[in-house]
């Protein structure tokens, strides 16, 4: 493992972000134009046979399996899931789990009650179990935010980390603690006889315990916080009631990120000011004094809300398509499994999600000829864990890589820096599964395709569904299942068969009034390269 690249942990703790389509000049064929999933709350329902004949029998086996792995990694007596098990689900997985995950397995009971693979009696119980045990856990007093690793068996915190026995420090991540939240927001909607019990949890979470008013003008979310002092932290006390806390060092600060989940939490239960969306950079500045990154953006400045946005994109095979940190399809797009952002921000959202996933289709099939596409962090193959993406979308300098040799791609900044490597050939390609089924809200068509062959050509596929990721080259397989990884699958396949199931339930009251006008103002500057 380079050392670029963040661990698990690192991931989870919310380290990892920190450091119109139609007429988009040649446009996917017509055998892809397929729309995008645009939700029941938008009048237009995605249903199997209104995607193109998309295999509904398909989706439902890989549904079926996925939720068995889920069910594999879930201890009996806490319903608390685990991180991660093995390919076989033999083991007791890993018995350790953070608010992400079990997040990720009470959204996917959900789906799995609307598809029908448990009754609404067997999800019940297992929601009740699942949300007595978080009643239990122990929190941050103050801010009622939950720490981000437990013990599955017994709810504890760790202090030591099982793989290796060194010390975790108890941490409290704002990104995880945004999932763990959208999933109550989901199952008070979608189980009502349970909706008090997740809103009562849902009713301690105070997300304005991260959010730093004068990080810059509008504010920013910090990473997270430790209860005693770290090295490189900052004490602080943002809600000013309880002992201090110490903060991480960074904010986060970009906009195609999977951590606007917990900014579009706070904003809409008025934790944080709506000024907070449009605080955080869209691309970094187009002046050499930024040429650290990976590419010189494009774009104009507009004003929303009296604060002055870049609206800044990198220039990719005829596209300008604004950027994440990595290139990778969970920044961008996990959120989007939440909130219907391509229709409530068509201007934006609406075409940079689209162009998102062409890109990593195009990569993949065109620029890196590996055959297969979807690339996002996920287990290693041949063992541990590492980051993946498209890295010419990616701000990131170093790249998220999308092969197992690391390569990086560096065209330079133009009038800055000349590029060290920009015509690289890739090496032995990383597909993960969990990203195709994100991209699937998009491209439904494409994205199935894609599995299926990942499936039957390179038998990335077990017990418990696809596999975490493959080599596509040598054939190496990453076998094991992530619950977070496996909880976007479900995720996306019951917005795609289920009328957007996980949509419709999280946006209800705040967030349709709160952020859909909100994310709606803008105008990204995605679209035709000119």
């Amino acid at each position: 493992m380079s050392n670029r690249t963040p661990t698990r942990r690192q991931l989870l703790a919310g380290g990892g972000a920190a450091l119109a389509v139609a007429a988009f000049t040649g446009a996917r064929p017509a055998s892809a134009a397929v729309p995008s999933s645009a939700s029941a709350l938008a009048g237009a329902p995605v249903t199997a046979a209104g995607d193109g004949g998309i295999p509904s029998a398909t989706l439902l086996r890989w549904a079926r399996d996925t939720w068995a792995s889920m069910v594999a990694m879930t201890d009996p007596g806490t319903g608390l899931v685990s991180d991660n098990i093995d390919g076989a689900l033999t083991s007791a997985g890993s018995r350790y789990t953070s608010p992400t995950n079990i997040g990720g397995y009470l959204w996917s009971a959900v789906v799995a009650r609307e598809l029908g693979i448990i009754g609404a009696a067997e999800c019940h119980r297992r929601i009740a179990q699942t949300l007595t045990t978080l009643g239990t856990l122990k929190r941050n007093a103050a801010s009622g935010q939950f720490y981000n690793w437990y013990d599955v068996t017994d709810g504890s915190v760790l202090t030591t980390w099982p793989d290796d026995g060194s010390t975790v420090h108890p941490f409290l991540s704002s990104v995880d603690n945004g999932w763990l939240a959208a999933a109550l927001m989901v199952v008070r909607s979608a189980e009502p006889t349970l909706a008090g019990k997740a809103q009562r949890l849902l009713h301690a979470m105070n997300f304005g315990s991260y959010y730093d008013k004068d990080a810059r003008p509008g504010g920013l979310m910090r990473g997270g916080f430790w209860e005693t002092e770290q090295p490189g932290s900052v004490r602080g006390n943002y809600l000013g009631v309880g002992p201090d806390v110490y903060y991480t060092g960074h904010h986060y600060d970009t906009t195609v990120s999977e951590t606007r989940i917990a900014s579009y939490i706070a904003i809409a239960r008025g934790q944080a000011p709506r000024e907070l969306y449009y605080a955080t950079w869209r691309t970094f500045p187009d002046s050499c004094d930024w040429s650290w990154q990976e590419q010189k953006p494009v774009g104009e400045h507009r004003t929303y809300l009296g604060l002055d946005v870049f609206e800044g994109a990198y220039t990719y095979r005829g596209m300008r398509i604004v950027p994440g940190w990595g290139g990778s399809m969970f920044e961008a797009l996990m959120p989007d499994m939440f909130v219907p952002e391509e229709t409530w921000a068509p201007r934006s959202w609406g075409v940079n999600h689209p162009l998102t996933v062409r890109a990593h289709r195009e990569f993949g099939l065109d620029d890196a000829q590996f055959g297969y596409w979807g690339f996002s962090p996920a287990s290693r193959p041949g063992g541990g864990y590492d980051v993946y993406g498209v890295d010419l979308i990616g701000l990131n300098p170093d790249g998220y890589p999308a092969d197992l040799q690391g390569t990086n791609v560096d065209i330079g900044f133009e009038g800055c820096r000349e590029g060290t490597n920009p015509h690289p050939a890739f090496g032995d390609g990383v597909v993960t599964p969990h990203a195709s089924f994100l991209a699937m809200m998009h491209e439904p068509a494409e994205a199935v395709a894609n599995l299926t062959r990942i499936e039957r050509d390179l038998g990335a596929y077990g017990r418990g569904g696809f596999f975490d990721a493959v080599a596509v080259r040598s054939g190496t397989i990453a076998r094991r299942y992530l619950s977070l990884d496996q909880a976007m699958v479900l995720g996306s396949i019951g917005n795609v068969l289920a009328d957007d199931v996980i949509r419709r339930h999280f946006v209800r009251g705040e967030v349709q009034d709160v952020i859909k006008p909100l994310i709606g103002l803008e105008e990204f500057g995605a679209g035709a390269a000119s």
